[in-house]
């Protein structure tokens, strides 16, 4: 679905409504969403769902995605979320992940950002620039 001009300034104003000092919260964002369910302004659809890509964009972007090759200690964990906490703030949540795939080394993904210090891409990068 093709989702207006219109519709996507809407959503970024509404979504900007939802945060309280400069975070987001949830609860004015479903008074948000409760109220244009209940009004069903004019092209209210397109509104809802430009808001919910919003929503899920802000969420990936307060998420950390840490694969590891085998499990973790729990001192190593929370010296990486001590170092990411600096980086993006401490509203970050933390998911670990292990992934065998990975050989060694981590591979961290928070919003946009990807941080590979594994060893298969390390190895991916050595095949590419052969």
């Amino acid at each position: 679905m093709k989702i207006s001009k219109q519709a996507k300034v809407e959503a970024r104003r509404l979504f900007r409504e939802c945060s309280v000092n400069g975070r987001f919260d949830e609860n004015r964002a479903r008074q948000v969403v409760t109220l244009l369910a209940d009004q069903q302004p004019r092209g209210f659809l397109p509104i809802l769902t430009q808001f919910q890509k919003l929503l899920k964009m802000d969420d990936e972007r307060r998420t950390a995605i840490i694969e590891s090759a085998s499990s973790m200690t729990p001192d190593y964990q929370a010296k990486v979320q001590g170092d990411l906490t600096k980086i993006y703030g401490n509203d970050l949540k933390f998911v670990y992940k292990q992934n065998s795939v990975l050989l060694g080394g981590l591979r961290i993904k928070v919003g946009g950002d990807v941080y590979d210090g594994s060893v298969q891409g390390r190895l991916e990068a050595l095949q590419e620039s052969i």
